[in-house]
């Protein structure tokens, strides 16, 4: 189960997917999902337009996965999922998080995926505390690539801060 901690741009990740760490409505934002939404091009906004809502404004709800192609990005796809809002972590927020990752890896594994790249999810505006996601998010990996053992996972963290938090967690998980 190969599981990496990387420092770099996420978009800039010569890999199978991307994980876009977006809001439910799959339309772009702020942070990692601007940043894919603006170095994918156009084509990713209307690829993201064309998924159906499952309720109004509602094209991913928390927890789950969407696909689309990456366009402009090195990446072929571009996995999108939407992490819990951290409200003290005990709103469900640490199952909401262990699932994004899973229904990103089951996603990957559907279309056939050898690599793909995580960010920190719901770390950003979402407020998780980096600590607590990076070990919630290693376990779910760690479970999820039990039966898919090929798969490499790259965790990709802008800085150094936040990759230190998450190879600490990775060691000792």
């Amino acid at each position: 189960m190969p599981i990496s901690v990387v420092t770099s741009d996420l978009t800039r990740l010569v890999l199978d997917a991307i994980v876009n760490a977006a809001n439910s409505a799959l339309l772009g934002g702020g942070g990692v999902d601007g940043a894919i939404h603006r170095a994918a091009g156009p084509g990713l906004l209307e690829a993201c337009k064309a998924l159906p809502q499952v309720a109004p404004g509602v094209r991913c709800p928390t927890g789950e996965a969407r696909i689309t192609p990456g366009f402009l990005l090195p990446a072929r796809y571009v996995i999108h999922t939407v992490g819990p809002v951290w409200k003290g972590g005990h709103h469900g927020e640490p199952e909401l998080l262990a699932q994004c990752y899973r229904s990103s890896v089951a996603l990957a594994v559907r279309h056939e995926v050898r690599s793909m790249g995580f960010p920190a999810i719901s770390c950003g505006v979402y407020g998780y505390p980096p600590e607590q996601a990076a070990r919630v998010a290693i376990a779910a990996l760690r479970d999820a690539l039990t039966a898919h053992a090929a798969l490499d996972v790259q965790l990709c963290c802008f800085d150094e801060r936040m990759a230190a938090i998450w190879r600490e967690a990775l060691n000792r998980a």
